[in-house]
Parts: C-alpha cells; sequence; structure tokens
C-alpha cells in the first residue's frame, strides 16, 4: 500500500485533536462544554485547561509526528494515552461514582484501535 496513503489514514484521528488543543486556547467554555464540563474558576480552571489543552495537545503531535516520520512507535503513544483515559474513566464510574461516559469511552477506544492498526501497517512500510 502507499506510504501517503497510510500516513493520511494514520494522521486522521489528529485532526479533531487539534481542534480540541485550539479550542481550549481560544473558547475554553465551548471546549469544557463539548467534554461535558463546567469552566471552573481560579486554579481550577488552570489545572483544567493546562491538563486538558496538555492532553489533547500532546496526542496530535505524537499521531502527527508518527505519521509524517514513519514512526509506529509514536503512533502506540498515542494509543497508551487514549487508552488510559478511557481506563480511568471506567475507574471514575466504578469507584468514584462519576457517570459512565459510554460514548467517549467508544471514541477512544475505536481510535486506539485506529491508531494501534495503523502502527502495524508503518511498521510493516517503514521497514
Amino acid at each position: 500500500m502507499n506510504k501517503n496513503i497510510i500516513r493520511a489514514i494514520a494522521c486522521a484521528p489528529a485532526g479533531p485533536m487539534v481542534l480540541n488543543t485550539v479550542m481550549f486556547v481560544i473558547n475554553p467554555s465551548k471546549a469544557t462544554g463539548d467534554l461535558g464540563m463546567e469552566l471552573l474558576d481560579g486554579i481550577g480552571r488552570s489545572t483544567q485547561l493546562g491538563d486538558f489543552g496538555a492532553f489533547f495537545g500532546l496526542a496530535s503531535f505524537l499521531i502527527v509526528f508518527g505519521s509524517i516520520k514513519m514512526k509506529f512507535e509514536y503512533l502506540n503513544i498515542a494509543a497508551l494515552l487514549l487508552g488510559s483515559a478511557a481506563f480511568f474513566r471506567i475507574i471514575a464510574w466504578a469507584l468514584n461514582d462519576a457517570a459512565l461516559a459510554t460514548s467517549l469511552i467508544i471514541a477512544e477506544l475505536a481510535l486506539v484501535l485506529w491508531l494501534v492498526i495503523s502502527a502495524k501497517y508503518i511498521k510493516k512500510l517503514a521497514s
């Protein structure tokens, strides 16, 4: 299969993540609202925007860099990051009375699968 097609497919999940990263900077109340949160105040806002901005920013970087440079390891790290988010959502539900964020968990797990499969193709093509 063509390397550029694989790169584009592998890179696709970065689009919404880059958008989320930008939204946490330019329109944080919309970004938090889209994730089912209210925008916090004070140190809570700093933590909320800093942590979520870093999460989406790092995931975006790993996906784009891994896709462009044909580095499957970066895609696997992004998959691990997203899988961790799904895992901790389940823990929050099971142990801390959080609502079960089924649609978000499914989306994260779908992205994990997408990235792991993409990483396998990139690994084959890079070797």
